[in-house]
């Protein structure tokens, strides 16, 4: 993106009402986001304060071994100009061995790879567990509640001490947020909002297919957190569609016979992460997995 972009499209749907920021270390733009907050909060939107706002930030791959917590979330509320976070998440149950500099050696690197664009270092002393605990001892004060991105059951499980994933996140309580509903449109693979069914409901409704998926994703109380840079989606994005019973059930069968992450794919990662996180078909040679 051109410098300045994310600060714009941030305002642009503070304006338009949008009230929950999906933030991470490793996306580089949170200084941007400083500035669109700091736009708002002085009254380019009228009486928007900070407390009105639910901010989300991710500890990065780097940053997973337990002295190093405390110090990445300081670094995340440095960059955003903040006191607190409504929630602080661990962004990858995936460590990286970068001992110098964590919070700025973000993909520390092998010596020898054979892959054009290298391998990340990984680091495998630590484990999800390790890196949970001490997310847990964070000050309230500075990260009102933490959780957990890209986790599967298993790695769930393994925090918890323990159905599919949805129910099983039913069955703890714990609250599901939606990331990347559309698909990702950088890596060359098929986008959700390109299906044939997805296409056909939308154009049963006159709603655009990122309305549709969004009112398939919030059914069931989860959060679901689009994203654009282009004020017209952003507007698009925040109006609700109301489907049918048997269109959701349309919707629903997507998964159960074509069950895929329509997000990264695990050759996309450049440099290359050689592990295993999601038991996907391309991730099975991977060398390391999950350490739990």
């Amino acid at each position: 993106m051109e410098p300045g972009q994310v600060e714009a499209s941030v305002f642009e749907a503070l304006k338009v009402g949008y009230r929950h920021l999906d933030l991470a270390k490793v996306y580089g733009d949170q200084k941007e986001i400083a500035r669109a907050l700091k736009r708002a909060f002085e009254g380019k939107v009228a009486d928007l304060k900070c407390e009105d706002i639910f901010i989300a930030s991710k500890l990065w791959n780097s940053q997973h071994r337990p002295q190093d917590v405390p110090a990445a979330l300081d670094d995340c509320l440095a960059e955003l100009s903040l006191d607190y976070l409504d929630l602080y998440l661990v962004h990858f149950p995936v460590a990286f061995d970068e001992r110098t500099d964590p919070h700025n050696n973000l993909f520390p690197m092998q010596e020898k790879s054979d892959q054009p664009d290298g391998d990340v270092k990984m680091l495998d002393d630590v484990s999800i567990v390790d890196t949970w605990k001490a997310m847990t001892k964070l000050p309230k004060e500075k990260a009102r509640a933490v959780g957990v991105s890209n986790y599967t059951k298993e790695h769930l499980q393994a925090l918890i001490e323990g159905t599919e994933l949805i129910q099983y996140c039913k069955e703890k309580n714990i609250h599901i947020t939606e990331y990347s509903a559309f698909g990702n449109n950088m890596f060359g693979v098929p986008l959700l909002v390109q299906h044939d069914t997805i296409k056909e409901v939308a154009s049963r409704f006159g709603a655009t297919p990122a309305q549709v998926i969004l009112a398939w994703a919030q059914v069931g109380g989860h959060s679901v957190i689009p994203k654009s840079v282009t004020p017209l989606r952003i507007e698009e994005n925040f109006k609700e569609v109301e489907l049918s019973k048997e269109d959701f059930e349309k919707i629903e069968s997507i998964g159960k016979k074509e069950p895929r992450r329509f997000n990264i794919p695990y050759v996309a990662n450049k440099p290359r992460w050689p592990v295993n996180i999601f038991g996907e078909p391309e991730e099975k040679d991977a060398p390391h997995k999950v350490i739990v």
